[in-house]
């Protein structure tokens, strides 16, 4: 398959349907509110940080897309709310016009019917080069290991550094990020946090959320805590820093 990838700057016509493609994500994952100070701006203020891809088969049809962003921080250690800080520490520096320091991936999504031919591998080397040309000699990632949702009660600290028999990493997505070149810095044990009522959780899942307690919601890493008596139920996911060095 010949993959064609750039920003977003430099093809504006993917903007429209940047979001219109088919995708395998749960719907309770687009409830972070952190989010809306990074999307709504993704095809204007972060065009640069958003890599677009169609193939030779399909012109102009969206394949898989990337975003990342980039932010100032003079914090030594990554933080615990990985995800949710880094669209945050973004938004601080574009509204105080602070010059960034860092870069983080925020995700690679494939259209679905694409999944498992290699193409987020291909995303995640275009996102290290895009980082490497905006002079950057890092690019972080909060990543959200894409088996780990087999295992929710299996805490984020042991999961993320389990390794198989040939030391690389046991969860597959953490393994792609590996043999890229990154290293497993650390966990980052509240990087997303969707809180809503039950009725709202019930639209986004399925599922009847009728009992106080955790409770395990198909692709979450770990259980939604539902409190019935006062009408919510909130879920704090971890993820897991790596660090790619560009130079």
């Amino acid at each position: 398959m010949t993959l064609r990838i750039t920003t977003l700057a430099e093809r504006p016509e993917f903007a429209d349907s940047l979001f219109d493609m088919e995708h395998s994500w749960a719907e309770f994952m687009f409830n972070d509110p952190l989010a809306d100070l990074y999307y709504p701006f993704a095809h204007t203020t972060y065009a640069d940080c958003v890599m677009v891809a169609d193939t030779a088969d399909e012109p102009g049809r969206l394949a898989a897309r990337s975003c990342m962003v980039a932010f100032a921080d003079t914090a030594d250690d990554l933080p615990d709310d990985g995800w949710d800080a880094a669209v945050r520490k973004g938004w601080l520096t574009r509204e105080k016009g602070l010059t960034a320091n860092r870069v983080s991936a925020l995700e690679i999504t494939v259209r679905k019917d694409l999944l498992g031919g290699g193409l987020s591998g291909l995303m995640l080397a275009a996102m290290r080069d895009n980082a490497a040309k905006m002079g950057f000699t890092e690019l972080l990632a909060p990543v959200r290991p894409n088996q780990k949702h087999l295992e929710p009660h299996t805490p984020m600290q042991e999961y993320a550094f389990r390794t198989r028999q040939d030391g690389l990493p046991y969860d597959a997505w953490l393994r792609v990020h590996v043999r890229a070149g990154a290293t497993i810095v650390k966990v980052a044990p509240r990087s997303m946090t969707v809180s809503g009522t039950l009725e709202e959780w019930r639209g986004w899942t399925g599922l009847p959320f009728a009992t106080s307690g955790p409770m395990e919601v198909p692709k979450a890493l770990t259980p939604v805590h539902v409190d019935v008596e006062h009408d919510h139920a909130v879920y704090v996911e971890p993820n897991v820093w790596v660090s790619h060095p560009l130079t």
